[in-house]
Order: structure tokens, then C-alpha cells, then sequence
């Protein structure tokens, strides 16, 4: 269960952006032959991937193009440019990012927004596929596109071109882009921002890396001058700083003979600036700090210990990597053991040794205090650092984990053939920005199985010894004020530190469990009949026991099998009364352990397994769902069949998670966002408590023995489960594991059916204002409610109107009125107790323009009623759908959710076969009727999420 995402160090910049580990690798032209294994030696230069062709112009613009054809008929295309906020002087501020903004707004090949126009229309979703990102030091430009269009191949590597120098830059549009920056620049307050701006200075020791966050500064982007930009954009936006990085199913020879002809003539000012490396400095002491605010909803602190970036340049640097891989491995599955006990120390914890920021690497422990008890959490991580400073590992958890580490390279191996043309695009990216390696499939693989039987359990403890150390180290801390009068100074803190090195601390005992995972095996059933689904190559089997499976081989990877199961029935089953017990129950049943194993004894005895089965019950079915390769074939059914026959809510467990929940949501009411939401949950379904957050009073209201019984009530009878098994498998293969385990399935032949519960929005819209949180902004979100006509040209037509919608939408709010950042449509359909529908558009903005904004996003509602949508906004719906099924065909994740909705809803599997034929159907026409029909006056919810007032 994880309350909070696994952080790693993005703690420190809490939702600015990735840090990457910098390292250098020999450069292409150095590295003319792959890597020989029988040569190892740890000075070895690191080859560099020669499956790449690379090249470098007069002009310093360097290129890296590979053909891949995973997918197939589709290219990725990056700009990297070593341009970042780190370069910009005081007048500057923002304007790395701001350039970034202005790249897609007018370019000398594709002026105003016809960039994002023409892309659209040729399938390409803009944010999601055509993006861009800054940080300190880079800014990077992406455009995946179709490569099977030679026209619009030669458009996109002048899209790049464009980018990389010809941005217009024009007056009007510069105005226009300064309101989208600062509404982006709004969207990012509250507590994490304000807290981050008092303790980066101190994380990152006054350098200049403090003074530049990517952003900028609301009085720069107001006011800059146009020529500032400019000036900036001439500056830095120089061949010498950029790299093209193409990717895809292209004939490579062709693509660099395009690119050397259209890059050749990009140039450098006559006096370039020194593009300057700036670093942060190690200080030779200790610091601390602690912030709080009031919308903080929890507290964490955070130890973390600089030390001079390690490069990786060699064999040796390579093997030291791994080597701090399996010390964050081994001491983080012990914090997450310490994390399940009874009585949990901490809500969650993390340690990891890994790349900061300018030069440095660090060495960072993280934990989410509970209420109050800060000291207790803080004690409890420093007391296992300790622990493994003086007693290190043992051998079963190294031997553990370094076959944990083999295994993922092993697997990756084995579908080196099939890997996305994305990866190799941030390899050769992280080259160009990072310095890092560029290993190719093979030599990784082999470099891995070479170095891991070399690796020692001493080597790992003399490395922890050597970054856990008490120089340069920050102690940061962030907590909701009402926890201010509770945390400690600096000497509590030092002082805590002594109190724990001085105790006594007892040796780590692996427990380990040598039992088989189930207590008896299973007694087989049988197939029973077997039904052939040609059009979609799927079987639909029926076992001796009424469960039915569907199978699906297929051939999009070379080692992985989707498992899916559900039945119908979930929490509308049962009573409010029980409705927080049944609700936890696949949670509870899923952190425990399984047939002979506890918690502990199965995370170890899955490690260095690629199977993962997790139970679950919603509110309208209960079932399974994981993967496997094929060598964990048998552990995933015996999972299967032990989450069915031989499930468990252990006490640690129940009372680790119990208290973990309570804790995280304690201080929630401080969230605006969350009080937001809150609020528009309970006017809409009159405090109905299935649909309102759970509180600390609600949690004590799920039962441990009510909540197993609920769990085995629902998994008592595999009679009316559908299992769904997609890919690289054949029936011949999954034959016997059906038969041994899935036709061994109790079965009572239950005849159920989900529940309506009956929980409805009012049929008449209304307003609904709320007031909470410091910032000056305002969410909007208008949403239309109401019954619907389920079926499948009828959602094509709702699907299709959510497209055009939002084209207009981001047209109208964010290009023509720099009202808003981001903005959008989203319509949901259920066919379900009901038919019912929901149609949603939201936005942040300022508290001063969220009036007229909604004004704005009606009247594009009513121009789509009143005329239906523009032709050409309709063509860019069914290009980007066509587009995007060409990919998802060849998805085991996309045919999964296929089989199973289909499934699940009692439609035909093979509709997907005519899902063109209804596409082609939808029309302006068709559009405009379920405008019409749906988005009603009467159905408009408005709910408006404003500051507290004054």
C-alpha cells in the first residue's frame, strides 16, 4: 500500500523536475567495435552503442539517428539543447522556459499556431506526444510522428530545424504566451512551493542553482522587453549546444543525409558566449532546516549527505553503480518491512545513494513522520543505517538481491528486439546532456552478467560506510504548522543521532521460509468446452468448474503474460454498515502474506521473480490481476489459487495499515484541493459515505475478521469469474496450469449480479463555490450529468465531441485569451447500474478571470449545439483514433482491456474489427445532436474552488 509515491530524492525539488546522475562514457568516435567481455578489466573505457549512427556538423550540431521498428511506421524525434534556467542573468529569469513555450508559437516554416494545427491533423497529440521540457541546464523538444508519410517525415525534421533556430519571436505573441507562463507559474503554488522556496537555498547551498528556478519570476515574465528574449534565444540557441536525436522505423542512411542538409546551415553568433558549467560547492558542514505551512498535509524529513559527483566512465565506474544498486535495494526492503509491523514507526521511509544536482552525488534518507511522533520516525531510520553500519548484510538478502538484479537484466535481454523506440531516445539523450553511458542491448547484458558473480557483500558495506558520513550532510524537515511546536532543533536532532549510535543495536535476522507456497495442491479439474473467436485469434474456454478463461496468444513481446480476473458482485453487496471493511479487503488480503507464507516471507520469496498477482473487490466486482514471464508461470497460478483457497489479514498487518492510513490522512482538511473535492463528492450524492473521502472515525469502522469474511464470501465461488490471459503464451503451454489450478477453483454456482446502490447526481444542475487555501487562484470545473443512450457509435460521438471540444477549448482559453495553462474536456460513459454519463471541463486561472473564462468555455459549447464542430477539428479526431489504433493493436495491455470490458459489459469481443466502420460514421451532424443532447443548461454543475476569504 503506498500512501505516498516512492520518492527517491524528488523529495528535494518536490514537483519541479527529475535530477539526473551525471557521468561521462567514451565518445562515439572512440568506441568502433562492441564490447569484448573476455578483455574485462575495471579501467576499460565503457563502449558506446555502435548500433547508433551518429555525426557531427561544421557547425557543432551533433546528431544520433537508429533505426527501430518497435513501433512500426512511427519515428521519435528529439532536440536536446544544453540550455537551461541555469544560464539566464537577473533580467532573464523564466526565459529558458518561456523560449520553450514560444517554440510553438510561431516558427518560420509553421507561423502563429499552425504548428500545433498541422501536427494535429497528421494524428500527433499535443502534450501528450508533440512536448517539451526545461530544467536547469536543457531544454528538450519531442515529436513522435508517423514515418510512413513521406511528406509529413520531411515536415516534422523541419519542425526540429525550426526549433532549434527559427522561432519568430513575434511581439503579439510574446503578450499573448506571458499570461499562459504565468498561469502555469500560478497552477504551481501552495504548500510544497512555498516550503520549497525557504529550503532550497539551504539543499542547495546558495549556489546559483537556488536563484534559478526554471520558472522564473512573475516581474520578469511581465515585463521583460521583447528584445531580452530575443537576445537570449540568439545567444544560446546555437548549433554547438544542440543535438538531434531520431529514433524509429526510417531508413537511416536517407534520414542523415536529410538532416546534414537541413542542420548545415544553422549558426553560432560571430562572438559566442562560454557556455559556463555551474556547479553547487560542497560547504565542509552540516545544515539544517525546518519549514512548515498550513496546508502541509504531512511531515517528512530528510537526511541527505553530499559527495563529489562520481563519474562513469569505466568497467569499474559501471560495477560501482550496481554495487550502490544493491545497497539501496537491501537496506530499502528492510525500512519497508520496518514499515508493516504492528506498530509502524513511520508511514513510509526510503534510502538511496544516487546523483543530485551541479557536480554532486548524495547519499539521501527520506520518512513520512506520523502525527506528532517525528522523533519516533527519525530514530527508527537513523537505528537501521546504524544497524547496517555495524553488522552490514547478510549473505541471504546480498545473494538475494543480486539475483533480483540479474534477473531484470536477463529480462531485458530477452526483449532487447521488441524495445519501444523511447528508450533508445532517452539513452542517446542522456549521453548528449549527461555524459552518461550508452551501452548497447548487448553489451549492457553482458557487462551485467559479468560484473554481478564479482560483486562482494563487504564491497556493499564499505560503500555505505563511505557515503553515510556525518560532512556536508542537511537535515531538511516539512510539517503542517500545527505541527510546528513539536519538531526539533538542530541539537534535538544532533542530539538524536548520539542517543541512536550509542545504543544497543541487535543484528538484521533474514527470516526466510522454506516451505512451499501452498499447503496442498490443488486438486485438477478439467476443460469443459472450447469456443474459437477467429476474428480476434482469442479462445473462450469453460472449465469443469463453470470458470471461464479467454485466451489471447500473441507476439507484441517475447515474454510476457497479462493475467486478468473479475467477477460480478463487489462492495454493492453488502450493508454501509460493512461498506469500510469491504472496501479495505482486497487491500488488507493483497499487503498480507499467502498460503504458507507471511507478508515478509513472500516479498522475499517473489524477489527476483517477474510475477506480480494482486486481489481486489471494488464496488462492482471482486477478481485478480498481475503478469508473469514464462518461468513464473507456476507461481502465478499458485497465487491465483492461494488468493481463492488459502487468503489471510494478518494482525501486523491490519494494524500497520490501520495506523499508516490514519496517519496520512490526519491533516487532508488542510488540502485545498482535497476539501475541494470533498465538497463537490458530498453535494453531489447528499454525504452518502461510499462517496466521501474516508475519515480517522470512518477507519475505525473497518474490522479485521469482518473484512476477510467479506474477502472469502467473494472469492468463495470461481463459477462466474472470467479469467482474461493475454500474450506470449500458447494454449498448448497454459493447458495444464488451467487445468491444476483455475478448474480446481471452489465453486458454489452463485448466480450474482452487482447491486444498483442507486447513487445518482440530482437531476438539476447548481453552483457550488468553495473557499479554502492562500494562493489567489481559482479551479474551475463544470461538469453536465444525466442519463445516456449506451452504445458504441453513441460514445464514438461523446468521444469525438471531448476532442473537438478541447481544441477549441485550449484555442479560445489558453492562445487567444492567456487565461488559463492547461485546460480541457473529459467525458465518461457507464453503461452500468445505468446508463449514465458525465461531461467535465476544468481549469485553474486567477480569481479575477474565472468568471469570464467560464463565460468563454460555454459559448464554445454553444457555437459546437448551435453549428456542430469545424470539419477540419472532426478530421484531427479520427486521424489521431486510426493513428493511435495502429499502435494499440499491437499492445498486450490495449487487447487486455478489450477482452475484459467487453467482457464485463456483455458486449461482442470482436467489435474492435468494426471500429472504423462506426468512425468513419461520426459526423458533424452527429457531433452536434449528442452537443445537444447532453450538455443541457439544466444538467451544468458548477463547482468553483476559490481562496479563503479575506
Amino acid at each position: 500500500m503506498n500512501f505516498i509515491k516512492p520518492i527517491a530524492i524528488a523529495f528535494l525539488l518536490p514537483g519541479l523536475f527529475p535530477l539526473h546522475q551525471a557521468s561521462s562514457a567514451v565518445t562515439p568516435e572512440e568506441s568502433s567495435v562492441f564490447f569484448r567481455i573476455d578483455t574485462l578489466s575495471w579501467d576499460a573505457p565503457l563502449p558506446f552503442d555502435q548500433e547508433v549512427k551518429t555525426g557531427k556538423l561544421e557547425n557543432g550540431f551533433q546528431y544520433f539517428i537508429r533505426k527501430n521498428v518497435e513501433p512500426k511506421d512511427r519515428v521519435t524525434m528529439y532536440l536536446a539543447t544544453k540550455v537551461g534556467s541555469i544560464l539566464e542573468t537577473e533580467e532573464e529569469q523564466g526565459l529558458a522556459h518561456f523560449m520553450e513555450h514560444m517554440n510553438f508559437n510561431g516558427l518560420k516554416h509553421f507561423p502563429k499556431n499552425e504548428l500545433v494545427d498541422y501536427l494535429q491533423r497528421a494524428g500527433v497529440r499535443f502534450g501528450s506526444d508533440l512536448n517539451a521540457y526545461t530544467s536547469f541546464d536543457q531544454t528538450v523538444y519531442q515529436l513522435p510522428i508517423p514515418s510512413d508519410d513521406p511528406e509529413l517525415l520531411q515536415n516534422g525534421l523541419q519542425v526540429i530545424r525550426d526549433w532549434a533556430q527559427d522561432a519568430l519571436l513575434s511581439e503579439e505573441e510574446i503578450d499573448k504566451e506571458r499570461g499562459v507562463v504565468l498561469e502555469e507559474m500560478r497552477g504551481g503554488r501552495g504548500a510544497q512551493q512555498r516550503m520549497r522556496d525557504k529550503f532550497l537555498p539551504v539543499m542547495l547551498n546558495n549556489s546559483l542553482y537556488a536563484k534559478r528556478l526554471p520558472i522564473g519570476t512573475e516581474e520578469v515574465i511581465k515585463n521583460f522587453p521583447y528584445d531580452v528574449l530575443r537576445d537570449f534565444h540568439t545567444k544560446w540557441y546555437r548549433p554547438d549546444l544542440q543535438a538531434l536525436i531520431i529514433v524509429g522505423d526510417v531508413d537511416v542512411k536517407k534520414m542523415e543525409i536529410d538532416v546534414r542538409r537541413l542542420f548545415a546551415d544553422l549558426k553560432s553568433p560571430k562572438t559566442p558566449i562560454e557556455r559556463v558549467k555551474h556547479t553547487v560547492p560542497l560547504l565542509g558542514r552540516n545544515q539544517f532546516i525546518a519549514v512548515t505551512d498550513p496546508e502541509m498535509t504531512y511531515t517528512m524529513g530528510q537526511i541527505s549527505i553530499k559527495h563529489p559527483e562520481e563519474k562513469m566512465k569505466t568497467v569499474g565506474d559501471f560495477r560501482r553503480n550496481i554495487l550502490k544498486s544493491v545497497y539501496n535495494n537491501m537496506l530499502n526492503a528492510r525500512l519497508s518491512e520496518l514499515a508493516q509491523s504492528a506498530a509502524p514507526p513511520f508511514i513510509q521511509a526510503g534510502v538511496g545513494i544516487g546523483g543530485f544536482l551541479g557536480g554532486l552525488d548524495a547519499y539521501n534518507a527520506y520518512f513520512v513522520a506520523k502525527p506528532n511522533e517525528f522523533e519516533l520516525g527519525f530514530k527508527a531510520v537513523v537505528r537501521e543505517l546504524e544497524r547496517v553500519q555495524k553488522y552490514g548484510f547478510t549473505q541471504t538478502e546480498f545473494d538475494r538481491t543480486v539475483a533480483a538484479i540479474g534477473k531484470n537484466n536477463e529480462t531485458a535481454y530477452v526483449e532487447r528486439d521488441k524495445k519501444k523506440s523511447d528508450s533508445y531516445v532517452n539513452r542517446y539523450l542522456n549521453f548528449y546532456l549527461e555524459d552518461n553511458p550508452a551501452l548497447s542491448n548487448e553489451d549492457s547484458y553482458q557487462l551485467y552478467k559479468q560484473l554481478l558473480p564479482t560483486l562482494t557483500r563487504k564491497e556493499v558495506e564499505e560503500l555505505g560506510k563511505e557515503f553515510y558520513v556525518d560532512t556536508n550532510r542537511d537535515i531538511i524537515i516539512m510539517a503542517p504548522d500545527k505541527e510546528k511546536d513539536s519538531l526539533p532543533d538542530e541539537q534535538h536532532v544532533l542530539a538524536w543521532f548520539r542517543e541512536v549510535a550509542g545504543d544497543e543495536i541487535a543484528a538484521y535476522e533474514d527470516t526466510v521460509s522454506d516451505l512451499p507456497l501452498l499447503s496442498k495442491e490443488p486438486q485438477a479439474g478439467s476443460i469443459a468446452s472450447v469456443k474459437d473467436i477467429e476474428e480476434i485469434k482469442t479462445k473462450e474456454l469453460t472449465l469443469s468448474n463453470g470458470v471461464t478463461v479467454i485466451l489471447k496468444p500473441t507476439v507484441f513481446k517475447n515474454d510476457e503474460i497479462l493475467i486478468n480476473a473479475f467477477s460480478p458482485g463487489g462492495t454493492s453487496l453488502y450493508s454501509d454498515e460493512d461498506y469500510f471493511s469491504a472496501s479495505q479487503a482486497g487491500n488488507l488480503v493483497n499487503s498480507s502474506g499467502v498460503g504458507q507464507f507471511n507478508t515478509v516471507e513472500l516479498r522475499k520469496y517473489l524477489t527476483g521473480k517477474n510475477v506480480n498477482i494482486s486481489p481486489y473487490i471494488s464496488e462492482r466486482s471482486e477478481g485478480l490481476s498481475g503478469h508473469t514471464d514464462k518461468e513464473g508461470l507456476l507461481t502465478a497460478f499458485e497465487l491465483i489459487y492461494g488468493y481463492f483457497t488459502e487468503s489471510r489479514i494478518e494482525d501486523d498487518i491490519f494494524q500497520s495499515y490501520i495506523s499508516r492510513m490514519s496517519s496520512m490522512i490526519s491533516n487532508q482538511e488542510s488540502d485545498p484541493s482535497f476539501v475541494f473535492r470533498k465538497t463537490i463528492m458530498e453535494s453531489l450524492y447528499n454525504g452518502n459515505i461510499r462517496r466521501t473521502p474516508i475519515t480517522e472515525q470512518l477507519i475505525q469502522k473497518i474490522d479485521k475478521d469482518r473484512a476477510l469474511a467479506i474477502y472469502k464470501d467473494r472469492f468463495a465461488d470461481a463459477s462466474d469469474f472470467v479469467f482474461t490471459i493475454v500474450g506470449s503464451f500458447t494454449e498448448e503451454e497454459i493447458k495444464p496450469y488451467l487445468e491444476k489450478y483455475l478448474a480446481a477453483l471452489p465453486a458454489l454456482n452463485r448466480k450474482e449480479q452487482a447491486k444498483d446502490l442507486r447513487l445518482y447526481e440530482p437531476e438539476l444542475g447548481f453552483e457550488k463555490i468553495v473557499h479554502k487555501g492562500q494562493e489567489e487562484k481559482a479551479n474551475v470545473m463544470l461538469t453536465y450529468y444525466g442519463d445516456y443512450t449506451y452504445d458504441k457509435v453513441e460514445n464514438l460521438n461523446m468521444n469525438a465531441f471531448e476532442s473537438v471540444l478541447s481544441i477549441k477549448l485550449i484555442e479560445r482559453l489558453r492562445e487567444e485569451e492567456s487565461g488559463v495553462y492547461g485546460t480541457g474536456a473529459r467525458v465518461s460513459t457507464n453503461k452500468y447500474p445505468r446508463n449514465r454519463y458525465s461531461f467535465t471541463i476544468s481549469f485553474g486561472t486567477g480569481v479575477e478571470r474565472y468568471e469570464s473564462l467560464i463565460v468563454s468555455a460555454l459559448d464554445e459549447i454553444n457555437k459546437i449545439k448551435h453549428s456542430g464542430p469545424l470539419a477540419s477539428d472532426l478530421e484531427k479526431f479520427k486521424i489521431e483514433q486510426k493513428r493511435q489504433l495502429e499502435l494499440s493493436l499491437k499492445e498486450n495491455k490495449f487487447w487486455m482491456g478489450q477482452l475484459v470490458g467487453a467482457y464485463q459489459r456483455d458486449e461482442d469481443p470482436t467489435y474492435i474489427n468494426r471500429y472504423l466502420e462506426d468512425l468513419d460514421k461520426i459526423s458533424i451532424e452527429s457531433v452536434k445532436e449528442v452537443a445537444s443532447k447532453y450538455l443541457k443548461k439544466e444538467n451544468l454543475f458548477k463547482f468553483v474552488l476559490l481562496p479563503d476569504e479575506k
